[in-house]
């Protein structure tokens, strides 16, 4: 933060810190009034008892939020204020939720055309060429809601890593495959680069580019110029980030894949989520209050990095979208008004799936010097299509694994005489839980992430709506790729490049 709107407060909030920095979780998940701290939202339950916090710290974060005049942020926000200040844009992502666009021109075009593909039998593949929320979104959706999905295969190539695209096309048949060419700026040097060899892919066998692809942007006349049909382009606003489009055309892919109708349920959960952030008291308000949590645990803990792990083998990619989510919004060294922060702001985001994750790095959170604390995320039942006697027992011992987990994390396991079987416990988690992975629980769960990354966002005071620390890089590689004054690159740059060519 730049500076502390009240000094006192944070001076409070770090003595806090510093006091629960000597009280172990077990003593404090044991208090007779810890109930307090499960949070929950239609069937979404966050447990927060394994947390290092007490009424009196949580008083003191919710003061801070609103100190930092948080109410009004998210006012601002979901009424269409400019809040991403160095774009000069309102941030209108929340909007896609809305009901009332069921109702639009643009949705039920989107619909049609999925419809549509997904009643030709003369279309077995999709294949979503796109990088960062382009990709990573419809990719991790996709994969959450196998159980629903009854349209064409649908693939997803994001890296400009030529073996990505290649392996993908080997499993498709050149006259059955539409591409669906995905970028907001339809500059994307990875995305075009991919589309450009589908495009020759398409030509060798024999097919009419123009008839097999597709394109999602805001940007439609670039994509009019790089050979779309003006039938075949859907566009979103720009105020919609990346990061935050899966709502958007961006997720025609997973239209495709589940359904209008299943899409719409997903949408509904993630309205349900806007109105329940927007609406309900701080204090009873599960996007507000693990977004304080975060803030607790990076500006005040001192933890550098923050775990997911979905018990759930079809959520395996919730984290890697979860990184771009968090790490693109909040991973900043300036407040929102260009002003050098005096702290760090978000925190590096990580995860895998458990149980396998318990057999690799959970070594280290339960064992390790750093204190990381981790979200442990597990539905009540299994997934769509696991509906008899065995698949239940073997997803209720992935749930008890989970609390088993949980519990192991904070409470530990003394054993001095033989040091390396010593757990030294006190590593705090949130057990969020819900029914079951439906499209309606999806989108809910996705929209509570964007909301823990706003709120954060707005506590720490930065834009967590722009990503100008992508661009470096990329200008970069331009200049590389074209031969532009390399003088301005180390000896060694230059050296690997000459070895290339």
């Amino acid at each position: 933060m730049t500076s502390d709107p009240n000094a006192a407060l944070h001076s409070s909030l770090q003595a806090a810190a510093t006091r629960l920095a000597d009280i172990r979780l077990g003593d404090l998940m044991r208090a007779s009034d810890r109930q307090k701290f499960i949070f929950g939202f239609e069937d979404l339950q966050a447990d927060c008892t394994r947390q290092p916090i007490d009424a009196q710290s949580l008083s003191l974060l919710l003061e801070l939020a609103k100190e930092r005049g948080l109410k009004n942020r998210l006012e601002e926000m979901f009424s269409g204020v400019y809040v991403n200040l160095s774009e000069e844009r309102p941030v209108v992502h929340c909007d896609l939720r809305h009901p009332d666009r069921l109702a639009s021109d643009e949705f039920k075009q989107l619909s049609a055309f999925a419809e549509n593909l997904r009643r030709n039998p003369d279309i077995t593949a999709i294949v979503n060429l796109g990088i960062g929320g382009s990709d990573l979104g419809p990719a991790m959706v996709v994969g959450a809601l196998a159980g629903y999905h009854d349209g064409p295969a649908c693939y997803f190539v994001g890296n400009i890593c030529p073996t990505d695209l290649h392996d993908v096309l080997a499993k498709c048949e050149a006259d059955k495959t539409l591409f669906i060419v995905t970028s907001k700026t339809f500059t994307t040097a990875e995305t075009l680069t991919n589309a450009e060899l589908a495009k020759a892919w398409l030509a060798e066998n024999g097919v009419e580019a123009s008839q097999a692809m597709v394109a999602v942007t805001a940007y439609g006349e670039r994509a009019l110029k790089w050979g779309i049909l003006p039938e075949q382009i859907f566009s979103f606003a720009e105020g919609v980030g990346g990061r935050y489009s899966l709502w958007s055309a961006v997720g025609l892919s997973v239209m495709v894949a589940i359904g209008a109708a299943a899409f719409a349920d997903m949408l509904a959960g993630a309205y349900a989520m806007d109105k329940h952030v927007q609406e309900s008291d701080f204090d009873k308000n599960i996007g507000v209050i693990m977004g304080l949590l975060r803030v607790w645990h990076r500006s005040y803990l001192n933890a550098a990095s923050y775990g997911l792990m979905p018990y759930d083998q079809r959520l395996a990619r919730l984290p890697a979208w979860a990184q771009q989510l968090e790490m693109e919004s909040n991973g900043k060294q300036v407040d929102r008004h260009g002003q050098s922060l005096s702290r760090p702001a978000g925190p590096l985001i990580w995860g895998e799936p458990g149980t396998n994750s318990q057999h690799s790095f959970f070594q280290w959170l339960h064992q390790g010097v750093e204190v990381v604390p981790v979200d442990i995320l597990v539905a009540m039942q299994p997934a769509e299509g696991l509906a008899n006697k065995k698949w239940q027992a073997s997803h209720q011992m992935l749930a008890i694994n989970a609390v088993a987990q949980a519990e192991a994390l904070a409470l530990g396991s003394e054993n001095t005489e033989e040091p390396h079987r010593h757990f030294p416990g006190n590593r705090p988690s949130i057990l969020l839980s819900w029914d079951k992975t439906t499209p309606y629980a999806l989108g809910r769960l996705l929209a509570l992430y964007e909301h823990i990354t706003v709120v954060s966002g707005f506590i720490w005071d930065v834009n967590s709506f722009d990503q100008w620390g992508v661009e470096l890089g990329k200008q970069m590689a331009n200049s590389l790729q074209s031969d532009a004054d390399l003088g301005q690159f180390s000896p060694a740059a230059r050296a690997f490049l000459a070895r290339l060519k």
